[in-house]
């Protein structure tokens, strides 16, 4: 599937902002799955190519906040080794059993999420001592939401970063920064098996993640100049556009 040129600058665009977003509270692929349905893509080629996009993204918002020492990646070992097993798993469990019930429980956690975080307004603001052994919550975590992002995906940043605030005690970019981490890795275990599958649309694929990469560098540097104050505003807003979209699929 070939598109006209316009179409390539217009998925540039959208993997910029897609990439600004997901590097600052997750939630990118909010904006880019989207799109490309909409340009006709079936729906497997369509995440595998979004899969494709938002990993260069990753990396490159991983890469910063590594570099910037805001993530103990020695604490992260743990849960990279277990959100890979989770997310095999997943994605080996999904073409087998049908999302579709995990997929109406979903608005309900984020809803819960939501609502925690608007009632609760000083829960990251600040680092907080830990309420759960690191090497404990990363294998707890890192198995379910791994398992969670292989087999069914919206929303598994979110509920990284939220995990991490109320149970590792990190303020809002701390945990922004560690979660990316993670979503690096379920990303590159998905898009393995996408691509293995010749499920990537490769010319849309390489033009939004060429904005992706453009966006998530601004996104990153944004969260590391403005701290904790200026991610929670975005969380809140994603999450909540989340839940509508998802609201939305479950029920039209």
């Amino acid at each position: 599937m070939e598109f006209v040129p316009w179409i390539y600058a217009l998925l540039f665009a959208v993997g910029l902002m897609a990439g600004w977003v997901d590097a600052i509270a997750g939630g990118g692929g909010l904006i880019a799955l989207p799109v490309l349905l909409s340009l006709g893509l079936p729906v497997p080629l369509a995440l595998g190519t979004s899969k494709f996009q938002s990993t260069g993204g990753t990396l490159v918002a991983t890469w910063h906040y590594l570099r910037s020492g805001w993530v103990d990646f020695r604490a992260c070992r743990l849960g990279i080794a277990a959100t890979l097993v989770g997310a095999v798993l997943g994605t080996l469990t999904v073409q087998r059993l049908d999302p579709h019930q995990l997929g109406r429980l979903i608005p309900w956690l984020l809803a819960a999420v939501l609502l925690y975080t608007l009632l609760r307004p000083a829960v990251g603001a600040t680092d907080q001592p830990p309420r759960m052994r690191s090497g404990l919550f990363y294998s707890v975590f890192g198995l379910g939401l791994g398992f969670y992002d292989g087999f069914f995906g919206p929303g598994a940043g979110l509920f990284w970063a939220l995990s991490l605030i109320v149970l590792q005690g990190h303020n809002y970019a701390r945990a922004t920064a560690h979660t990316k981490v993670m979503n690096l890795t379920s990303n590159l275990v998905s898009l393995a098996l996408f691509a293995s599958a010749g499920l990537v649309q490769l010319g849309a694929g390489l033009a939004m993640a060429a904005g992706q990469i453009v966006g998530a560098r601004l996104g990153a540097r944004r969260v590391l100049q403005r701290g904790a104050a200026f991610v929670r505003p975005v969380f809140l807003t994603v999450v909540a556009l989340t839940l509508l979209r998802l609201l939305w699929l479950n029920h039209r």
